[in-house]
């Protein structure tokens, strides 16, 4: 990666950084990444004005899988409500590791927002991450009526994997549910296993998510570790990886966003304007000198104040008008 292409105050703060090697020891990378977040948060300052609730719900497919609920807080009528899933390419984070992320959100937007922890690969391959968070928004929308939920306005997101997930979740509630989302909410998302693009050659800086990195786990997501790289791309479900589909018409709105310094912007550009010929409205930003995640991973720097803004503007617009 060009350090000249990344943003100047984005460039500093990555010098910073430590070389990343997640996948020797994934359980431990997991632990010292939960540790991490819980020291940031710690520094971080509180955001008033937003309650949740935990609630355990039954699963399509394994054990029950834990949602929290949040809302502004003194907000008793129905709402419009996002289903949120966490980043952490399929194999890491969790539902208490965006817990600040959601707060934001749910502040700046004022919606109800159901945060979904779902499992996780290599353990849990394709598709557990999908029925428990297909799982989740069946539970949304069946429970409407005691979460003050508007049934008529229930979108979904996600950021990096989680995005994927949504991407993916959309096709599959337009292929085989009744149910009518209002909105894909899709921040850098992972929706491409080929890693075919410009871009996803791109990235190599260990810092950051980077090519090899999301090689590895697209074959943990996949179930794919001991398959070889010439069939590595064959039959893949386009409820794993959303690029696989041919027709993408007939899903909600979406807005996608992403920095021009990420792996996944080529992949995203390609799906917003596939998206867009298949007459779905459909909104893409690229911030320019971003990398993966920057908003949240460097939430003070000016470009990620502004990409929040944009983010938390065009769910506000969706949800409400």
């Amino acid at each position: 990666m060009n350090i000249k292409l990344v943003d100047p105050e984005l460039a500093l703060l990555l010098e910073s950084f430590p070389h990343l090697d997640i996948w020797t020891d994934l359980i431990k990378t997991r632990q010292r990444a939960s540790e991490m977040r819980a020291k940031i948060i710690q520094q971080m300052p509180k955001i008033l004005g937003v309650e949740s609730t935990d609630y355990s719900i039954p699963n399509i497919d394994g054990p029950e899988v834990l949602v929290r609920v949040y809302r502004p807080k003194g907000q008793e009528d129905p709402l419009p409500a996002l289903l949120w899933i966490h980043g952490g390419g399929y194999c890491l984070g969790s539902m208490e590791g965006e817990d600040n992320v959601v707060r934001q959100i749910t502040k700046a937007v004022g919606s109800v927002i159901v945060s979904v922890d779902y499992r996780l690969a290599p353990e849990h391959p394709f598709p557990a991450a999908l029925n428990d968070c297909r799982g989740a928004l069946q539970w949304l929308v069946g429970n409407t009526n005691w979460l003050a939920v508007d049934p008529a306005r229930i979108a979904i997101g996600g950021i990096s994997a989680g995005a994927g997930l949504a991407a993916g979740l959309a096709l599959y509630i337009r292929d085989k549910t009744e149910i009518q989302l209002n909105f894909q909410f899709l921040l850098c998302p992972m929706i491409d296993d080929r890693c075919v693009t410009a871009s996803s050659h791109m990235i190599t800086d260990k810092r950051v998510w980077n090519r090899d990195s999301n090689l590895i786990a697209w074959k943990h997501y996949l179930n794919r570790v001991k398959t070889p790289e010439k069939e590595t791309y064959k039959d893949v479900s386009e409820y794993a990886a959303a690029s696989r589909a041919t027709d993408l018409s007939g899903l909600p709105p979406a807005y996608i966003a992403v920095g021009s310094v990420d792996a996944f912007v080529d992949e995203n550009r390609d799906y917003a304007q596939r998206l867009e010929a298949s007459g779905v409205s459909t909104q893409f930003d690229v911030f320019e000198g971003g990398f993966h995640g920057f908003e949240f991973i460097a939430p003070s720097a000016k470009i990620s104040q502004e990409a929040r803004k944009s983010h938390f503007g065009a769910l506000r617009n969706a949800l409400f008008n």
